[in-house]
Formats: C-alpha cells, structure tokens, sequence
C-alpha cells in the first residue's frame, strides 16, 4: 500500500491522525449529542478510504493493460516509504 506524502509528514511531526480520531471518537461515544460533528467527521473517513482489493484490482487491469510504467524515481519513493512505515508499525 502507498504511503502518501501527508501521511508521511503524519508521521514525522508525530500526528497519527486517524489513531487520534479514533482514540476521540471512543471518548465521543460517552457524549453522543456533544460530539456528533466528530462521529461523522470520522465515519466519512473511514468509508472514503479504498478498499486494498479495489486498490489491487485497479493495479492488476493497469499492469495487463501494460499502462502501468512506474519510473525507478517512483520504485525507489515506494520502497523509502515502505520502510518509513514498516519501523512504525
């Protein structure tokens, strides 16, 4: 999975946003009516984020498709990211 740019910046400044929202939303649940801006703020996050099965199909239909050329630039930003997010996990 591609770690974006934002995500990275996340990391770095030490703001794991989604942990947060999280973590935010368990503590909204006790205040439902206070905090419903953060429920749905949350939830719409949650469900705009793709699914790895969609991301993996797109990928496959563009690799047999022969439209998917990533640039060793863009080989080498994967890996650097990869490694960024397996040391945090």
């Amino acid at each position: 999975m591609r770690i974006s740019d934002i995500e990275i910046k996340k990391i770095q400044s030490g703001h794991y946003a989604i942990v947060n929202d999280i973590a935010d939303l368990g503590a909204a649940l006790k205040n439902r009516e206070e905090n419903a801006d953060l429920i749905q703020h949350v939830t719409a996050e949650v469900i705009a984020m793709p699914d790895r099965e969609e991301l993996i199909a797109d990928l496959r239909t563009r690799i047999e498709a022969g439209a998917y050329n990533p640039s060793g630039d863009e080989i080498a930003d994967a890996m650097i990211r990869r490694s960024i997010a397996d040391r945090i996990s």
